[in-house]
């Protein structure tokens, strides 16, 4: 596997685990910047390469009615804050070619949605930025399919491609790990993130928006650092009970620090010798 250069990060390999983190969606300015001010503290205490993520819109919203974000523009005003102010490199996800652009001028991750990850047109866009590119695998979809992804990617050029796990459909309303797509998908040769948020949520099962249980994200984060993962993406919030989006499968910012000191110790153990 070849490491990928996030702009000074190096992600795979045996380069130390990437931890991409931050709020389901810009619920606000100064939230999202409270957030990544904790992040960014935690980064240096415990010495870890951190990205922030956080959307501009959530267009894969079970409600029509459901808080979407602030949109392209003011998301990237608040992105742009955060890479300025902070120093903290930033991702955001995409969902149409005519943001790939915009978003390229100020994320250093473009993040293709799992649900959108066999969209030809916004996987060659994405790639022709020559922007680190982070597929989700989607829910429907087998880790050795990924390589199709690959290939879309090599077509434009860009090997700099890492790929995210986020879970398996199982039966309706439910989503299962698999530990082994991590070394599958590492085997199409590129580093594999684990999303230990998204892979905890039962699709629907609120009637007008998605449930889950944020108590399974520390047992399959630990597990898939265990199964040899490159990064850990979650998703965090100062009062996860409150957020606007995606609230059941969040983390309590308060929680954070002592997962990642728990995901480092078990990294170091697992580490070839």
């Amino acid at each position: 596997m070849q490491p990928v250069d996030i702009e000074g990060i190096l992600c795979g390999g045996e380069n130390p685990l990437v931890w991409i983190a931050g709020p389901c969606v810009i619920e606000s300015h100064d939230l999202t910047l409270r957030i990544a001010e904790f992040l960014k503290r935690t980064s240096e205490e415990l010495n870890i390469p951190l990205i922030f993520k956080a959307s501009f819109d959530k267009a894969n919203r079970t409600s029509g009615k459901s808080f979407r974000g602030p949109g392209l523009e003011s998301g990237l005003r608040t992105l742009a804050t955060v890479k300025k102010e902070l120093g903290l490199r930033v991702t955001t996800d995409i969902h149409e070619v005519d943001q790939v652009a915009a978003v390229a001028e100020v994320c250093d991750i473009l993040q293709i949605p799992a649900f959108l990850a066999r969209q030809t047109d916004l996987v060659l866009s994405a790639a022709r930025t020559g922007r680190v590119v982070n597929v989700k695998k989607g829910q429907f979809m087998a880790p050795w399919d990924m390589k199709n992804v690959a290939a879309k990617m090599r077509e434009e050029n860009n090997p700099r491609l890492i790929f995210t796990e986020r879970g398996s459909t199982f039966g309706y309303g439910n989503l299962v790990n698999d530990m082994r797509a991590i070394p599958w998908m590492q085997d199409i040769g590129f580093p594999v993130v684990f999303d230990a948020t998204h892979s905890v949520q039962t699709p629907g099962s609120q009637g007008s928006s998605t449930g889950g249980d944020r108590r399974m994200v520390p047992y399959l984060a630990k597990a898939a650092v265990a199964a040899g993962c490159n990064a850990i993406f979650l998703e965090t919030h100062p009062n996860p009970d409150k957020a606007l989006s995606d609230g059941p499968n969040m983390i309590s910012l308060d929680d954070l620090p002592k997962l990642i000191k728990t995901c480092l110790r078990i990294r170091d153990a697992v580490k070839p010798e």
